[in-house]
């Protein structure tokens, strides 16, 4: 457009008229926009509107012309036209007047045809409607069919099938009826069904939570009754096939071989009554809850909360589950109880695990079983420390073992519950030790410490059936006959081999080699004979009331004891088939333990004999100033001596050192005994007539020494015991002085044992005894010279007893 006008300009310059012409044809082809061709014609001249509106008003006569030339060419064949029209139109009336009464005659013959006609449209519309009400029924149908259906599914609880019910009437049902407001309706109704369905089966899974932790105990009472009868068809079968093929089973039955077959045959029994009666944990809980709750949550697309809330209510039932009560270790039905608990609360959760998939997983039971398991050793390493009874200790080991067996069924392990039950068979064994201590006492108590009469054969094969004793020399003699040992000795024997049998008992079941039970039969036979034994022996003799009769019977049981631990130990061998001789066997101490036991005895029977001594020289009466001696010996003397022969005559049962040294111990202890009361500081002054008295006391002495009242002393070896008396008499009654002060020191001297402050001590006691005694010896020369001689030896004697004490 702009290059027109410009073009329009140029022409302007050439040429205005042909300019203008150029204009009109510009404006006359119907190009818009034409204001640029106007504004060339108004802007590039001066009168150029003029101008160009006269140039316009002739192009318009130019075109007036050409349109009236145009009408006249046509004129006539219009003016035919309007004369053919003009002759058509009584035709044309004529044929109007016939179309109408041709109408009227049609509306009049169709009018019945009209009314049947609207008569059928609108039963067709009726039809088309009912047709399409039909349709869209049917279409709805289905939908309200299945709505229906899980109305019916929630008021039956068919919730997992509700929830199915619902994904397809979102998914197919209702996207063919959107339009419709009841379809709206049901929209808007289904998360209010769905969260109804979730609360009600979280209501549901809270009351299985709640009915299984009060039936725990009821799960896990069957579930280890089971793995008992498990356990008990397994080793039955076992030991059945060791009896058929003749091998002797000893480790965990005392029942004696020629009996298996009655008790393999009753285990059999048993297994096939209670094989009915077989229950599963399905049969005891009802699952469905569970499952339930997790397919409602899985199609909800909230697993996830659901497997959480569900592992954090279980945290906290096992919690409680583990959680004893303060009184549990008085019986064993509450261990029982805390164990069933624990099963019951572990079998559910290994069903849950091996049933459902991802609510709980083996990663989350394991973490369970060791919190678990950390917190049953501790509250049975506390609540087992209280137990004082062997029976419930052992009662407790069976439940330990079958609850440890029974969850190892279920692929938990248990090897720490079993490192347990090695520190509470340590338990046990002291449980059993304190046991047959008590048990010890009484046999001690009811002992009459006396060899046991027998007066036919049955009693002597009945005692050396219980009690390994052997003496061919007794064994020819007739009837009646003793016994050397007393009562408490097969006593003894029978109760140690019935500790053995307590003792095994524990070591049942305890899936250890028969090494490993001899090993441990051993220790605690050990610790039977080392500690609680040998502590009850020792007991009994320290008792007051134990004389020396019953300790002469006390080292000649303990005598029959020890020989009797071979046979022990042959006891053990014979129960668990592993030879003494295998490297490792440990060895029984039955011989130190009756060894000290021996000498613990003998050193009091060496200390009630001097008591015993004590008390007769305490019934010692002497007049120490008399003048003349009685010419007999003291009356308590005589009476000692009669006792000691009686005792030493009972010694002759024991070995020949300990009566021997027993004879030895008295004989000094009373020459002790002698020398003190000459020698006691309470005594100021004695007579010559005392010390012949005296002298006749220790004579006494010396003849019951010779005498041999214990058998296998050497010569005078007896004698001795009374030398440092005899010499010190001697001296006083010789009354050789000068000798002794001559001789003293030398190897040879006559006087070697009088020792020079004893010799001064009892002669002065005779000094002021003869000072006293002789008011007119100074008028006597015999009795002044006598006098001077005893003042000038004493004088001589503190000489010598001040000249060892500066060497000393």
């Amino acid at each position: 457009m702009l290059s027109t006008a410009g073009k329009s300009g140029a022409m302007l310059e050439e040429d205005p008229d042909q300019t203008y012409e150029n204009v009109l044809a510009e404006i006359q082809s119907f190009e818009l926009p034409i204001e640029a061709t106007l504004r060339s014609v108004y802007d590039d001249q001066p009168n150029a509107h003029k101008k160009f509106m006269e140039k316009l008003d002739a192009c318009i006569r130019n075109h007036d012309k050409e349109i009236e030339k145009m009408c006249n060419f046509h004129h006539q064949g219009f003016v035919d036209a309007i004369t053919e029209l003009l002759k058509v139109r009584t035709d044309a009336e004529k044929l109007k007047v016939q179309v109408t009464d041709t109408n009227r005659r049609f509306q009049d013959a169709g009018k019945e045809v009209i009314v049947q006609t609207e008569d059928i449209i609108r039963c067709r519309i009726q039809q088309r409607n009912i047709t399409t009400v039909v349709e869209k029924l049917q279409l709805c149908l289905p939908v309200l069919e299945m709505y229906s259906k899980l109305k019916e599914q929630m008021s039956t609880k068919r919730y997992y099938s509700a929830l199915k019910t619902m994904e397809q009437l979102e998914n197919v049902y209702f996207p063919r009826v959107s339009q419709y407001r009841f379809c709206q309706l049901m929209i808007e109704n289904l998360p209010k069904l769905r969260e109804d369905i979730k609360e009600i089966s979280m209501s549901d899974l809270k009351d299985f939570l709640e009915s299984i932790r009060k039936h725990s105990d009821k799960i896990g009472e069957t579930a280890m009754k089971q793995a008992q009868q498990q356990k008990i068809f397994t080793v039955t079968l076992q030991k059945r096939n060791n009896v058929k093929f003749g091998k002797t089973m000893y480790i965990n039955d005392r029942i004696p071989e020629e009996r298996n077959e009655v008790v393999l045959k009753h285990a059999f029994e048993e297994e096939d009554e209670n094989e009915e009666e077989v229950l599963t944990v399905q049969d005891l809980v009802d699952f469905s809850p569970v499952y339930q709750c997790l397919h409602i949550y899985s199609v909800l697309g909230d697993e996830e909360t659901f497997e959480n809330y569900y592992r954090k209510q279980r945290k906290k039932q096992a919690r409680l589950v583990l959680q004893p009560q303060s009184n549990m270790h008085e019986t064993v039905d509450g261990y029982r109880r805390y164990f069933t608990q624990i099963v019951g609360f572990f079998v559910v959760e290994d069903h849950i695990l091996h049933v459902t998939q991802g609510l709980v997983t083996r990663a989350y039971t394991d973490e369970l079983w060791n919190m678990a398991l950390s917190k049953i050793i501790a509250v049975l390493r506390a609540h087992s420390s209280y137990c004082t009874d062997p029976d419930l200790v052992l009662e407790l080991k069976n439940l330990i073992v079958i609850f440890a067996d029974t969850l190892q069924g279920y692929g938990f392990p248990v090897n720490r519950l079993f490192d347990l039950l090695f520190e509470i068979r340590d338990q046990y064994n002291e449980t059993l030790l304190k046991k047959w201590a008590g048990v010890f006492r009484d046999i001690f108590e009811e002992d009459n410490y006396s060899p046991i009469p027998i007066v036919s054969e049955e009693e002597y094969r009945a005692i050396i059936s219980k009690f390994p004793f052997q003496d061919p020399d007794l064994e020819k003699q007739p009837f009646p006959k003793k016994l050397p040992m007393s009562q408490s000795v097969p006593h003894i024997y029978i109760q140690v081999k019935e500790f053995i049998y307590a003792s095994l008992k524990f070591s049942e079941s305890l899936h250890r080699s028969s090494t490993e039970i001899d090993d441990m039969l051993r220790k605690s036979t050990n610790l039977l004979l080392t500690r609680t034994l040998s502590s009850c022996l020792l007991n009994l003799i320290k008792k007051p009331h134990i004389g020396l009769t019953e300790l002469v019977q006390i080292i000649i049981n303990t005598t029959h004891l020890e020989q009797a631990c071979k046979y022990l130990e042959d006891f053990i061998t014979n129960i668990t088939n592993i030879s003494q001789e295998t490297v490792h066997t440990t060895r029984l101490y039955g011989l130190s333990t009756f060894k000290d036991a021996r000498h613990a005895a003998e050193g009091e029977i060496y200390t009630k004999l001097n008591q015993k001594i004590d008390e007769f020289v305490q019934l010692a009466d002497y007049d120490w100033t008399m003048s003349e001696p009685d010419g007999r010996a003291s009356g308590y003397l005589m009476d000692l001596i009669n006792f000691l022969r009686s005792i030493f005559q009972v010694f002759t049962h024991l070995p020949g050192k300990v009566a021997q040294t027993a004879c030895m111990s008295a004989c000094q202890h009373l020459s002790t005994s002698l020398m003190q009361m000459l020698l006691d500081s309470e005594l100021k002054q004695i007579s010559m007539g005392a010390v012949q008295q005296f002298n006749l006391d220790v004579i006494q002495c010396e003849l019951f020494a010779s005498s041999e009242p214990v058998p296998g002393f050497q010569g005078d070896t007896l004698q001795l015991a009374f030398i440092d008396l005899r010499q010190l008499l001697d001296l006083f009654m010789v009354w050789d002085w000068s000798t002794y002060l001559a001789d003293y020191g030398q190897p040879a001297s006559k006087y070697l044992r009088v020792n020079p402050n004893t010799a001064l001590t009892l002669l002065e006691k005779m000094k002021d005894t003869s000072k006293k005694n002789n008011i007119f010896a100074q008028f006597r020369k015999n009795d002044r010279d006598k006098q001077k001689l005893i003042e000038t030896v004493v004088k001589q004697l503190r000489s010598l007893v001040n000249g060892m004490s500066q060497h000393t």
